[in-house]
């Protein structure tokens, strides 16, 4: 595993990719001392998990003479408010809703890879009896963190109940923190996801709506658009490193799942389920650009959008063949 990464190293920096040859910066140009990466470990991101347990991604960066920094940030809108401080270069697993809204606010922030499809991880969680349905959340306190999938979650599920965002009364909190307030009875719901919604079920809560029939998460992996252009080797190499978690994987099931049981404090049981339903991959297609231009018409319609964003603007040059 690490002889394979290691050749994809020095072929990465030996020919270079197509975006550096066709870019403004040669591929010889001197390296960073430093990448700054995002570790996220919710809902469930198991080849993230896998690749900085197991030393790959700090292992095939230190050959190039590159040292890696870790920041722990679960929040897609975190992330890309990172990116445009200048303080992250790679956002290791982020959802699109978070990378629309940034595009939409100027932040130049490109997919670079596809990560997972999750289908069942996110939800709307509820502690009193009373709130069964999206609907019951009319006039309640619902906690979460804003221009994530969890936000669009929400919102999809009010409009489906003929609700709009305005008829609750809606709290910007990171997961934890949300979860904490619903469990405490500080608020009425919770955006929660994976292990998240596994604990405060536990806990007394229940599952008032899943993202199943309201939206279709697709999580992917970010860089910043100067990173990018300054940097495209470094961004194949990451991208490299991620598929071979993503194999790894397969070849070792039992030991990757022991290892994000661990990280999230969860049972193997839990932890298989978890995995089954988040569907890694590192490909994106014409149906995921297409479910982009979806959520981009959605986000309009309930205006978490002022103005359209063209989904191809979003994703690394020649990433779509």
């Amino acid at each position: 595993m690490k002889r394979s990464l290691a050749l994809v190293a020095a072929a990465v920096l030996a020919a270079g990719s197509a975006s550096a040859q066709a870019g403004p910066t040669p591929v010889g140009a001197a390296l960073p001392k430093e990448v700054r990466i995002s570790y996220v470990k919710s809902p469930f991101n198991l080849p993230l998990i896998v690749a900085v347990k197991r030393g790959m991604i700090k292992d095939v960066f230190a050959k190039l003479g590159v040292g890696v920094k870790f920041y722990e940030i679960d929040s897609g809108a975190k992330q890309t408010e990172a990116m445009a401080a200048g303080s992250l270069d790679i956002a290791s697993v982020i959802n699109t809703t978070s990378v629309i809204l940034a595009d939409a606010g100027g932040n130049d922030v490109k997919i670079v890879s596809g990560f997972s499809r999750p289908t069942g991880l996110f939800a709307i969680v509820a502690k009193d009896p009373a709130i069964l349905k999206p609907a019951d959340l009319k006039g309640k306190t619902v906690a979460g963190p804003k221009g994530t999938v969890l936000h669009q979650l929400l919102a999809a599920a009010l409009a489906k109940s003929g609700l709009a965002m305005d008829d609750v009364r809606f709290l910007q909190m990171d997961i934890p923190e949300a979860r904490a307030a619903l469990l405490s009875g500080r608020v009425d719901a919770a955006l929660l996801a994976a292990a998240s919604v596994i604990s405060a079920r536990a806990a007394g809560a229940h599952v008032v709506a899943t993202a199943e029939g309201y939206v279709k998460p697709q999580l992917v992996v970010a860089a910043s658009g100067a990173f990018l252009a300054r940097y495209p080797q470094l961004v194949d190499l990451y991208v490299a490193v991620n598929r071979e978690a993503i194999a790894w994987i397969a070849g070792h099931p039992d030991e990757a799942l022991a290892l994000g049981a661990a990280e999230q404090d969860i049972s193997l049981a839990e932890a298989r389920t978890l995995a089954e339903e988040s569907h890694f991959t590192s490909g994106i297609g014409a149906a995921q650009v297409a479910a982009l231009g979806d959520d981009v018409q959605f986000m309009l319609d309930v205006g978490m959008l002022r103005s359209p964003v063209k989904p191809e603007s979003l994703l690394r040059p020649g990433l779509v063949q």
